[in-house]
C-alpha cells in the first residue's frame, strides 16, 4: 500500500470524510447523523465505563454505540472538559497552527451517540464489586470497564517539582499550556529577549510518537534558518541512534534543507544542572561528563502509565515496567479481568501514537461487543500506524506499517514486505506528502470526535 492507496483506504474506512468539501465544526452533529445513525437496538446490552476522553478513549465509545446500539449503556469520564491534539501541535510551535485548531469537544459524543459524559478524577478501581471511584464520592458500576489515560511524565535528575514542566523548562509533549509556552520561549530568541540554542532532549524508548522529538528538532531548526536567527537546535538522545526514519532524519540534520541540527546520540545520565540558567549534564559515547547551557530547554522526560493503573495491580513499577500488558485480541488486562486497556498505557508491540490508539479502540470496540454476546474474538485483528512528519515548513515525509496477529506469541507484528504488508516511508520529504498530511490529519480526527 503506497501513500494515496492508504489515503484512499481512510477516506473508505471513515465513511466518505475525505469527500466533504470542509468539516466545519458547528455542523458536526449534522455530519454524524448523515454519515453514523446509530442502530436503535441491536439485541446487544451491558454497561461500558471508559476512563480517559483522548483519541483512544473516544473513538471506543463512538464505535461501541456505532456497532452496539443503544442497549449498550456507555459512560466516557474525563477530568478535561475537551481535548487538545498531539498531533500536529509541533507546527504550534512555529505558528502555523494554534492551541484552538486543536481542540476538540465531546458534545457530538454526548448528543448524537447517546454517550454519558462525565467531568472527573478517577481516584480508584474495585474489581471485586466492578466499581470505579471518583473524587468527590461518585462512583460508577461496570459490566466491562476500558482504561485510556494516556501518560504520566517523570521528572528530570535534577528537578524538584513537575511545576518546572510549566514555568520553566516545558516538555510540551502533551499539548496544551506546555505547547504555548514553548512557542513563547522560541519567540523571545527570535526578538532578542533571550540568547543560546534551543536543546531537545530524548528519552529512552518507549515514549509517546517515536519520530516526534526529530519533528520537532526539524520544524524548529527549520524555523530558525527561515527567521535568519544564529541560534542552532542541539539534540540528546538517550537512544543509541535515530529510532525511525533515519535516512530522512540524518539527510534533514545535515543540512540537506538549509538548516542543521547538532544531533548527539547515546546520551547517559541526563541531568538537569540548573533549571534557571537550563544548563544541562550528559555523558556521552565516549563516557566524558558534558555540559550544555541552553536558550530553550525542552526536556522530553521518561513516561509511564499512571501509578494508580499500577496501584490497581495492573502493572508493576518495581518489576520495571512502565506500561500495562493486555491481550491484543481484546486489550484486556491480562492480570485484572474485564478491565482493558487501550492507547499510550497499554504494553503492546504497537507504537504509542494516536493513530494507533484509534485502531485499538476498534479492535477493543469489536471484542467487547462479542464478549457482551459470549462469542469467540476475531482472532487475527490487524491495526495500521500511520504518520507524516513535517521537515520543513512545506515538506513532509510519509511512514505506515501495518500490523497484523501472531498466535505463537501474542503480539501484532509487521509482515514481510513480499506478503502485502510492511513499513513505507518516502525516501524525500516533498509538498506532496505536506498536503496529504492535511487531509490524513483532518481524517482521523472526523473519524474519531464526529
Amino acid at each position: 500500500m503506497n501513500r494515496r492507496q492508504f489515503l484512499e483506504a481512510l477516506s473508505l474506512s471513515s465513511l466518505g470524510f475525505m469527500a466533504l468539501p470542509s468539516l466545519v465544526r458547528a455542523d458536526e452533529e449534522d455530519i454524524a447523523s448523515a454519515l453514523f445513525p446509530v442502530p436503535t437496538y441491536t439485541g446487544i446490552s451491558g454497561t461500558i465505563v471508559i476512563v480517559g476522553g483522548g483519541m483512544a478513549g473516544v473513538t471506543l465509545a463512538k464505535y461501541l454505540r456505532l456497532w452496539g446500539g443503544t442497549g449498550v449503556k456507555v459512560t466516557l469520564i474525563e477530568k478535561a472538559p475537551s481535548y487538545t491534539s498531539n498531533i500536529m501541535s509541533n507546527k504550534v510551535l512555529t505558528g502555523q497552527m494554534t492551541l484552538a485548531d486543536l481542540n476538540y469537544v465531546y458534545d457530538t459524543l454526548k448528543n448524537h451517540y447517546g454517550v454519558q459524559v462525565v467531568s472527573g478524577t478517577v481516584t480508584g478501581i474495585d474489581s471485586g464489586d466492578q466499581t470505579v471511584a471518583l473524587a468527590g464520592g461518585a462512583s460508577y458500576g461496570y459490566d466491562r470497564l476500558v482504561l485510556a489515560p494516556g501518560l504520566e511524565f517523570d521528572l528530570l535528575d535534577g528537578m524538584e517539582d513537575a511545576k518546572e514542566y510549566d514555568t520553566d523548562i516545558p516538555h510540551a509533549w502533551q499539548a496544551g499550556l506546555q505547547t504555548q509556552l514553548l512557542r513563547d520561549q522560541l519567540l523571545e530568541l527570535k526578538s532578542g529577549a533571550r540568547s543560546g540554542d534551543v536543546v531537545i532532549t530524548i528519552p529512552k524508548a518507549p515514549y509517546r510518537c517515536p519520530p516526534g522529538p526529530y519533528e520537532r528538532a526539524c520544524v524548529v531548526a527549520d524555523w530558525q534558518y527561515q527567521n535568519n536567527l544564529s541560534s542552532q537546535v542541539i539534540v540528546l538522545d538517550a537512544n543509541a541512534d535515530i529510532l525511525v526514519e533515519r535516512d530522512n532524519f540524518t539527510a534533514a540534520f545535515n543540512g540537506a534543507h538549509g538548516y542543521t541540527v547538532d544531533y548527539r546520540p547515546g546520551c547517559k545520565d541526563l541531568k538537569i544542572v540548573d533549571v534557571m540558567s537550563r544548563t544541562v549534564s550528559y555523558v556521552d559515547v565516549d563516557n566524558k561528563k558534558q555540559n550544555v547551557t541552553a536558550g530553550v530547554l525542552n526536556p522530553i522526560p521518561p513516561q509511564r502509565a499512571p501509578q494508580w493503573l499500577a496501584d490497581a495491580k495492573l502493572y508493576n513499577p518495581d518489576a520495571e515496567e512502565r506500561s500495562v500488558p493486555v491481550n491484543v485480541l481484546s486489550y484486556e488486562s491480562t492480570r485484572v479481568p474485564l478491565v482493558h486497556v487501550i492507547g499510550d498505557a497499554s504494553l503492546t508491540t504497537q507504537p504509542k501514537a494516536g493513530h494507533i490508539g484509534n485502531q485499538q479502540a476498534k479492535t477493543c470496540a469489536d471484542a467487547i461487543l462479542r464478549l457482551l454476546q459470549n462469542q469467540p474474538l476475531d482472532p487475527a485483528p490487524v491495526t495500521n500506524s500511520a504518520c507524516y512528519t513535517p521537515i520543513t515548513a512545506t515538506t513532509a515525509t510519509w511512514l505506515s506499517a501495518v500490523y497484523q496477529y501472531d498466535a505463537k506469541t501474542g503480539t501484532m507484528f509487521i509482515p514481510s514486505q513480499h506478503n502485502g504488508g510492511g513499513a513505507i516511508s518516502t525516501s524525500e520529504p516533498s509538498t506532496d506528502n505536506y498536503k496529504d498530511m492535511q487531509v490524513w490529519f483532518k481524517t482521523l480526527m472526523a473519524d474519531t470526535f464526529t
